[in-house]
């Protein structure tokens, strides 16, 4: 999980942590214990429980990879120079340690360069691996035991040129999306425009109607635990597929979801 406001890094750096081996002491022996408890979320998905289901998906993404790809909608220096003047100046840089307010006063020569890294990147459907190497750092979660490793939350930080490719193949999916109303009008989360509070208002006034009517509102909520690190990615990218997605857009996807790697600091 990513959490652009990662908040005070040294949040309980003194205390000991309580681990299957012993007491962890030093910084090092810290790390160690909380990239252990960290380190089983980053497993690859291996439950295959229907098997005709995962061989079918495999069959089909070998097939899709080797069939003769479309356009690459490349991207030029005007639409990556918008997207770095939407960056905000307060978000916690990633291992490369380049912080947005630098990425604002990039020269023009400087950002034409950087554009054409990011069209090789889409025409070769591969990103850097240092993009795809997290900073793992852990904030306390107030109220849990400060000696348990498991009582801190993982914050995940990126790089930010790795960030700036992000935005730039978010460009690229959702208009695809949009065009094919692929997405409900009641999901706000990840939209433009969007956001969690105007959904919670669209429930009040859902209910306060209901109310005034005399009519019952029920709600069922689920919170799926790990849901994101226990994504079947050969899964997710046959989605996109079956929905005739720009071949690039999917190859990029996967070059991007695999082979990622981490570093967890205290």
């Amino acid at each position: 999980m990513e959490d652009n406001q990662a908040g005070d890094e040294s949040s309980y750096s003194n205390s000991p942590l309580v681990t299957p081996g012993g007491i962890a002491l030093s910084d090092s022996e810290k790390v160690k214990a909380l990239a252990d408890n960290q380190e089983p979320q980053f497993q690859l998905v291996t439950d295959h429980s229907v098997p005709a289901v995962i061989e079918r998906v495999d069959e089909a993404l070998r097939s899709y990879f080797l069939s003769p790809g479309n356009e690459t909608q490349l991207t030029t220096p005007d639409e990556f120079h918008e997207v770095i003047i939407g960056l905000k100046v307060s978000k916690t840089p990633g291992p490369n340690r380049i912080p947005n307010r630098t990425l604002k006063h990039l020269p023009r020569r400087a950002v034409s360069l950087l554009t054409r890294i990011l069209n090789a990147v889409l025409r070769t459907h591969h990103l850097p691996q240092t993009w795809k190497h997290t900073r793992v750092i852990s904030v306390f979660n107030p109220g849990k035991d400060p000696a348990l490793p498991s009582s801190y939350r993982p914050i995940s930080l990126l790089d930010t040129i790795g960030k700036l490719f992000e935005k730039i193949l978010l460009a690229r999916i959702l208009p695809v999306i949009n065009e094919r109303g692929l997405m409900r009008d009641e999901h706000f989360g990840f939209r433009p425009r969007h956001n969690t509070s105007l959904q919670l208002v669209r429930l009040v006034e859902r209910i306060t109607r209901n109310f005034g009517q005399k009519r019952l509102t029920g709600a069922v909520i689920l919170d799926v635990v790990k849901a994101f690190d226990t994504v079947w990615i050969d899964g997710l990218l046959y989605k996109p597929t079956l929905l005739n997605f720009p071949s690039y857009i999917v190859h990029t996807i996967s070059s991007y979801l695999r082979d990622r790697t981490f570093e967890a600091s205290f």
